[in-house]
């Protein structure tokens, strides 16, 4: 028999998520049946987004999430032994699938690079700042691109292609740290919005003439001050509200009204998940083919051992990490 560990919501959040909301579970999986195959998880992700989804969940059900995962045994022969997966099993040391909902690595896959980047830059990660910027934003060359939460693990995606297709990029993020990084890989303007005096000012220096795109990670007030930095017919892609996301309060109010209709700005939410089957593997292919060609860097913060998750699900609201945050099993 296999025994499994889950990561389970214990209670649901209260503002910041906190060690206590978390339990750690063991059980024993069943013997595969026909069609079946056994998976055991080598990295996990965690991501902004488990915090607003887990208010779908009951509390004692197990946190949800992807993680690259490999087949360990196998009554499937689509799926033999040893092959390399990624899969939405949640926090989980082992699970069983009936093959459905994996997707696995793409068969170019270097040895040379991490299979954990199939949850970051070339996974959703990857697939958000792609289709948002070129579906969403209709990005052109020669246009200004503003992107918040630059160093994150979308934002430093989007801020790459970005640059790759010929734009200004201007990128916002809240250390010294991180305004580094996106200085060394290309942005033209990288801010900590931190320590500025003041974030409009520092945005209208930033690119004078005001920004086509907007890629929003962030919400908030943030937004509402960038908002008021878009030319005529501005673009703005709704990826993310980290900064609202633990609010126990109202919420801020939202963006002028006066600005989004007399620029006649567009504003979408989107979710990756709309994109799936040939379009969704040639954006893989891309950027797996841009990062092994060195055009997009990519950064880890890499938390060892599963009995980590949530200090390092935690960690994403406090700004802990530089790039993807990944757990390794």
């Amino acid at each position: 028999m296999v025994h499994a560990k889950r990561w389970t919501l214990k209670k649901h959040f209260v503002g910041l998520p906190t060690n206590s909301d978390f339990e750690l579970k063991k059980v024993e999986l069943p013997p595969l049946k026909d069609g079946e195959i056994l998976l055991e998880a080598l990295y996990f992700t965690v991501d902004p987004y488990m915090r607003i989804m887990a208010k779908s969940l009951k509390e004692g059900d197990m946190m949800m999430g992807e993680q690259v995962a490999r087949v360990v045994e196998s009554k499937n022969s689509a799926f033999p032994t040893g092959t390399i997966v990624v899969a939405p099993s949640g926090w989980t040391t082992h699970s069983i699938s009936d093959g459905e909902k994996l997707e696995k690595v793409l068969a170019e896959w270097p040895d040379t690079l991490p299979l954990s980047l199939a949850l970051g830059t070339v996974g959703m990660p990857g697939l958000t700042a792609y289709f948002g910027l070129f579906d969403i934003c209709g990005v052109k060359g020669g246009e200004t691109v503003l992107v918040s939460a630059a160093a994150g693990a979308v934002g430093s995606v989007v801020g790459q292609i970005a640059k790759l297709k010929g734009c200004k990029v201007v990128g916002t993020a809240g250390s010294d740290e991180k305004v580094a990084w996106l200085k060394k890989h290309g942005f033209d303007v990288a801010i900590n919005y931190k320590t500025v005096k003041s974030l409009e000012e520092a945005l209208k220096v930033a690119a004078p003439e005001g920004y086509d795109c907007y890629f929003d990670n962030v919400g908030g007030e943030f937004s509402n001050v960038a908002i008021t930095q878009m030319k005529k017919f501005g673009r703005i892609a709704i990826c993310g509200a980290i900064s609202v996301y633990n609010r126990t309060g109202p919420l801020p109010p939202g963006p002028s009204p006066e600005v989004i209709i007399f620029k006649e700005l567009h504003l979408q939410g989107f979710v990756v998940y709309r994109w799936q089957k040939e379009v969704r593997q040639k954006a893989l292919r891309d950027l797996l083919k841009w990062v092994s060609e060195g055009k997009i860097q990519y950064h880890e913060h890499v938390t060892e051992g599963f009995e980590h998750m949530p200090a390092a699900f935690i960690g994403l609201f406090k700004g802990e990490n530089l790039g993807k945050a990944i757990v390794k099993a």
